[in-house]
């Protein structure tokens, strides 16, 4: 993977879509354990975005991280996942926009 130099713009994301497995439930304690995390991932300049879907079950977490194994290794420090509550989908996402000409296609 091509390193990216300090101040370039990054267009990789990492998707985290997180589902719940069948016959687990939160509670509030393991739902504060996951804040703390993702704090400290916003803390960690790693967190884009998060939160849970609307009218769908589950979740979605965006990530900086340097690669996809990176990017893995955080997906299962979360409490949501190390307790087997939620499983999670890891998809690795090119940011297609004007300031990289959509890839380069534009």
């Amino acid at each position: 993977m091509m390193e990216i130099s300090a101040g370039e713009p990054n267009f990789m994301k990492y998707v985290i879509l997180l589902s719940m497995n069948p016959g687990k439930s939160f509670n509030e304690d393991l739902i504060r354990s996951h804040v703390a995390y993702l704090r400290e991932l916003q803390t960690m300049g790693k967190l884009v975005m998060c939160g849970p879907f609307a009218h769908f079950p589950g979740g979605m977490v965006i990530i900086e991280a340097a690669d996809l194994e990176e990017a893995r290794a955080l997906a299962e420090r979360d409490p949501f996942v190390k307790s087997g509550t939620e499983n999670y989908e890891l998809r690795a996402w090119e940011i297609s926009c004007e300031e990289n000409n959509h890839l380069g296609m534009g």
